[in-house]
């Protein structure tokens, strides 16, 4: 993992929105029943959108990935981030979301980052995003 990615505690941008702003699509990956629907919510309220779900075809703003370890059982992290850019428009974000630290199917960050590196993405920064997740922020490269 890179040591240019920032750790820090969540504010209310990270709860709330993620540092996406009104007008936005943001497409959401791997959605379950564990998914903090508070954070949903709270996108949803900033963008004034509704989440897509994976079989949007349009051009979207950003991306949530809800990443459990058990998930690697089903797909590879980074095939699910190549997906998740495919419809990225240049200057988006994924955020790949986990169970924070110490909870069941945490994935390390590591983890996230090395599927980031392989899929053409560059983390930023890392959140607490929500009381039982945490986030890596990734970048696209712009398209030529």
């Amino acid at each position: 993992m890179t040591s240019k990615i920032e750790s820090r505690e969540a504010g209310p941008k990270a709860q709330g929105s993620l540092g996406f702003t009104s007008g936005q699509v943001v497409q959401e990956f791997y959605w379950d029943e564990d998914a903090d629907d508070s954070l949903r919510a709270a996108i949803e309220d900033v963008t004034g959108e509704e989440l897509v779900d994976v079989d949007y075809s349009d051009v979207v703003d950003g991306v949530i990935v809800w990443w459990r370890e058990e998930d690697a059982e089903e797909d590879d992290l980074t095939d699910v981030l190549l997906d998740a850019s495919a419809n990225l428009d240049n200057g988006g974000v994924v955020w790949v979301l986990s169970p924070k630290p110490g909870s069941r199917n945490h994935v390390a960050p590591e983890i996230v980052a090395d599927a980031a590196k392989i899929a053409g993405m560059n983390p930023t920064s890392a959140a607490a995003v929500s009381k039982g997740w945490a986030g890596m922020r990734l970048v696209a490269p712009a398209r030529q």
